[in-house]
């Protein structure tokens, strides 16, 4: 048996595995441990009582983060003519069409949120064996097909959190980095909650929110009560 390090000896002191936390807590004991040479990542996850095979229990959305996430997000954005210019205007890294989509085809990955102007999305859609795989397909339900482009740039580069759940009814996202104080990963991991539960879809019955986990890259994953749980 692997023995453990005296680091993660002393965050399983420190954290009762059986015990659920409130987000401020929880956010001061994964800041107080999160002791790695690197800025770690927050990450939040929550299992959800759903099952996202049915259309009615999808649950998918976007919400910005109180205080960003610490990560510097590559937009790509498909527009044209003045539209292009705002995009560009606004911060994003990549802004084409139909060169664009060659690009991307021919490989080019050096972004993280794909932006389409509605007119761009014939062109767009070609690219779905490309950008599905990696959840960066544009969608109007996402603000990643919309006209005012500027904005979505700006909002993607502020902080904005993108969420679908998963298969097996789990929602995982990186809202914040170790750095930030208690204060503000409390934040973000509300808001980030409060975003999950306003997204619960028509389908979903019983509980919503089964458990709520809140952890960095290296460290153990602390349980956090849904203080609207009913």
């Amino acid at each position: 048996m692997a023995q453990l390090s005296k680091r993660q000896k002393a965050t399983a002191e420190a954290i009762d595995r059986t015990r659920i936390y409130s987000v401020d807590e929880a956010s001061k004991l994964i800041k107080e441990h999160a002791t790695s040479k690197f800025d770690e990542t927050i990450e939040i996850s929550l299992n959800l009582g759903v099952d996202p095979r049915h259309a009615d229990q999808m649950v998918r959305g976007a919400v910005a983060m109180p205080n960003g996430t610490g990560k510097d997000v590559r937009v790509a954005v498909f527009a044209r003519d003045a539209k292009a210019d705002e995009a560009k205007a606004a911060g994003a890294e990549l802004v084409g069409a139909e060169e664009l989509a060659e690009a991307i085809q021919n490989g080019e990955d050096a972004f993280d949120r794909v932006i389409a102007s509605p007119d761009m999305m014939g062109v767009v859609g070609r690219l779905g064996k490309v950008l599905g795989p990696r959840g960066l397909m544009p969608n109007p339900k996402l603000g990643t097909v919309t006209a005012d482009v500027a904005a979505a740039v700006k909002a993607a580069k502020a902080g904005e959190v993108q969420f679908r759940v998963e298969k097996a009814g789990v929602i995982h996202a990186g809202i914040g980095k170790a750095s930030f104080d208690a204060g503000k990963i409390a934040e973000n991991a509300s808001a980030f909650i409060e975003a999950i539960r306003k997204a619960r879809p028509s389908g979903a019955k019983g509980t919503y929110i089964k458990k709520i986990t809140l952890s960095s890259t290296m460290g153990a994953g602390i349980f956090v009560e849904d203080s609207a749980a009913s």
